[in-house]
């Protein structure tokens, strides 16, 4: 990281604190984040761990001068079987599907690949190399054909997540087997019945846990130790922590992840997102009636440890925003940005800090829309480091994120409408919303014409 670039601050799970970020290799910062289990469309809820990683990473990519960026894919899965045999489906099929979804639909709000992404089914043999370590340093077990993690046996378990394992226990859904030694003990390989997707092993024909994946793929890829792991919190415990124990215990001299990343839920309308409730939104559901870079923008509205809630007011706001930084850089192309400001770079150093980056983007807007090139410049900058501004002005209008042409027209019809009824009142209300939204108005001897900010 070069001197004049500020201090990289990150909120550290397991330190439950906001630490100076020092890589491992500043020649290579190592990241991983848990990927999706695909069995159905991604929801909002997991595009805001997504988008979490995207800037983690775009920033880092700022900083230094090289980034390792693994996340993985969950293909095997009891979801996935009870999914596919609902639809009369193959797992293949289903599988092969919902990855091609999830790639269209974080590729839409320009949530950029991972340089690595490993699945699970395609790691076996390296999860049963781990297995078979953990047996051998009395950490796992063998019972009726499944593997167990002995819990008791690392007397750490429960330190990410800062409760002790009583609490865990209590805490969590945890399944009722005469095979384990204790309660909270987690399933790290289990039989397959004939039908279900299986691989052979030295304790029979059976598939892996979903912690044992992850702990796999991130060694393969990153090693012993490495820079940040990330995701929402919703798998601080159990997953994160199973992760966690199971690879201290095989790689003792390791720390796995140095840093923990987590972010908060998503809300909507102020409530938890259920099916239940009826407010369950896949980013294909957004993305039906919304620009794309509007669902993105909103998401940056709160730092990603505080709650997010969700509201269609909410994206009409980021809209009109997004009119207000287009109409900003005006006729600068994408390619014209300048560099990165410094109180842009800070704010994002400081912990993810996106409010407070937005903040200086609308400054940036002001003297743009005042005239002053160079902040346009620093405008475009700030917005490709947070993934945003990445079309001309005049495509983000055209494409309906504004208003479409033959709107203009209509309006400008129901204008002139107005005034010659005398109803000025609508006629200077349908001026102000056409301005609002980047469009002006223009009357002239030979009727009204007009023009894109």
């Amino acid at each position: 990281m070069p001197d004049s670039m500020p201090q990289l601050t990150l909120h550290d799970s397991r330190r439950r604190a906001t630490v100076p970020f020092a890589p491992l290799d500043p020649g290579n910062v190592r990241v991983y984040y848990c990927g999706p289990t695909v069995y159905d469309l991604a929801h909002i809820g997991n595009l805001r761990a997504m988008m979490t990683a995207d800037i983690l990473v775009r920033l880092l990519r700022h900083l230094y001068p090289h980034v390792t960026y693994v996340r993985n894919i969950t293909d095997v899965d009891d979801k996935i079987n009870a999914r596919a045999r609902a639809n009369g489906e193959t797992i293949d099929s289903l599988t092969a599907r919902t990855i091609r979804d999830f790639h269209d639909d974080l590729a839409a709000v320009g949530v950029l690949p991972p340089d690595v992404e490993p699945r699970a089914t395609r790691h076996i043999a390296e999860m049963i190399a781990l297995i078979e370590c953990l047996i051998a340093s009395g950490h796992a077990y063998e019972a009726q054909g499944h593997v167990l993690f002995a819990v008791a046996r690392f007397p750490d378990y429960g330190a990410l997540s800062g409760r002790s394992p009583d609490d865990l226990l209590a805490g969590a859904r945890v399944e009722v087997a005469p095979y384990k030694r204790d309660a909270g003990d987690f399933v790290l390989w289990k039989p397959s019945e004939p039908g279900l997707p299986g691989w052979e092993s030295p304790w029979g024909r059976g598939r892996p846990g979903w912690h044992i994946e992850c702990s796999a793929m991130s060694h393969r890829y990153l090693g012993e130790s490495f820079d940040i792991h990330g995701g929402g919190s919703d798998l601080l415990f159990p997953h994160h922590e199973n992760e966690l124990a199971q690879s201290q215990c095989c790689f003792p001299r390791g720390r796995f992840a140095n840093h923990w990343v987590h972010n908060a839920m998503l809300l909507v309308n102020g409530e938890k997102m259920s099916k239940s409730l009826g407010n369950f939104l896949t980013i294909r559901d957004v993305l039906a009636d919304t620009p794309a870079e509007a669902l993105r923008l909103m998401l940056l509205h709160a730092q990603y440890r505080s709650v997010l809630n969700f509201t269609r007011a909410g994206l009409d706001e980021a809209k009109q925003t997004l009119n207000r930084f287009y109409r900003a850089v005006g006729d600068l192309p994408p390619d014209a940005a300048g560099p990165v400001p410094g109180a842009v770079v800070a704010a994002m150093c400081d912990d993810l800090n996106t409010p407070r980056a937005l903040a200086e983007m609308h400054g940036l807007a002001d003297r743009a829309l005042a005239g002053d090139r160079d902040a346009a410049r620093g405008l475009r900058a700030a917005g490709q480091l947070l993934g945003l501004l990445g079309q001309s002005a005049d495509t983000w209008f055209r494409a309906g994120a504004g208003v479409g042409e033959a709107e203009i027209d209509a309006l400008i019809a129901e204008r002139l409408a107005a005034r010659a009824a005398r109803d000025f009142a609508r006629a200077d209300a349908i001026r102000a919303g056409l301005a609002e939204r980047g469009i002006v108005l223009e009357d002239g001897a030979g009727g009204t014409i007009w023009r894109r900010a």
